[in-house]
């Protein structure tokens, strides 16, 4: 007996052009640039602080003071100190790029901050400008509308005429 084919083949995904690929694994590790950037702004904030310094200065302190005075057998650098110059080249190494990638997001905030009140201030000019046509077109139109005194004037004079009226038609029926 032929064997069915269907059966003996494994039956493979069909391939679909109206679905995306599925993602391929990274060559290299991926990391979130926005939590490495919140990152280096903390690190720089606090590099940046008088608090950083002493400890710094504390730390160099004990440092030479311990491979100083400290008995032989326990110093782990001697004088030149060539470890606490290596430690220090280190952790100015890392803190230079550090602190320039905080300043890098700080411009980027700056400027959207900029932009954004450019765009408020373009806007604010847009509705001054606004109010400023329908103030003068209020003002046209106020000249063209009836005010309470006009009216009192326009009735005066037309009592006035209405009394000299009355008066003539009084003094011909005479």
């Amino acid at each position: 007996m032929p064997a069915d084919r269907t059966e003996q083949r494994p039956e493979r995904p069909r391939i679909r052009l109206d679905q995306p690929r599925p993602r391929r694994r990274p060559l290299l590790p991926e990391y979130d640039p926005d939590a490495f950037g919140r990152l280096s702004e903390r690190i720089a904030r606090l590099l940046g602080t008088g608090r950083f310094i002493v400890w710094m200065t504390g730390a160099v302190a004990v440092w030479v003071l311990w491979n100083v005075a400290a008995p032989a057998s326990l110093r782990f650098d001697e004088y030149p100190f060539i470890l606490l110059t290596l430690a220090l080249s280190l952790q100015a190494s890392y803190a230079a790029p550090l602190i320039l990638l905080a300043q890098n997001r700080q411009d980027d905030r700056a400027r959207v901050d900029l932009e954004q009140d450019r765009g408020r201030h373009e806007r604010s000019i847009a509705d001054t400008e606004y109010l400023t046509r329908e103030v003068a077109a209020l003002r046209m139109g106020l000249g063209e509308v009836a005010t309470r005194d006009w009216i009192r004037s326009e009735l005066q004079d037309l009592m006035r005429e209405l009394d000299e009226m009355r008066e003539s038609d009084l003094s011909q029926e005479r």
